[in-house]
């Protein structure tokens, strides 16, 4: 038996963990939205255009970032005792709700 077949991994990211960040982000992209449109109305359209291409640049890295950070900081190795391993399987009960995956209602 392997070294790391000793091993689950379990992610416990959820949507309320990154849900700040999403927020976030949309906040500065509508306001680049609308620093973009204050610039249309003064008849610069260049600068409309590079004002939400340089925001956009700019945030992208970091919020993809503290995504990846986010969900690195979720992901578990939890060992597996090799005596009840080979006896038992992972049934949906036996999982707590909040590592369940979604299933489609219906």
């Amino acid at each position: 038996m392997s070294t790391l077949s000793k091993y689950r991994l379990v992610c416990t990211l959820s949507f309320g963990d990154i849900y700040g960040q999403i927020i976030v982000w949309l906040i500065v992209i509508f306001v680049s939205l609308s620093a973009s449109m204050g610039f249309m109305g003064a008849s610069k359209p260049i600068f409309a255009l590079a004002t939400v291409g340089l925001i956009l640049v700019l945030t992208l890295p970091f919020l993809l970032f503290a995504f990846v950070t986010t969900l690195l900081n979720h992901i578990e190795l939890m060992p597996i005792d090799p005596a009840t391993a080979k006896t038992t399987t992972i049934s949906p009960t036996s999982v707590p709700a909040s590592q369940r995956p979604a299933q489609a209602a219906g």
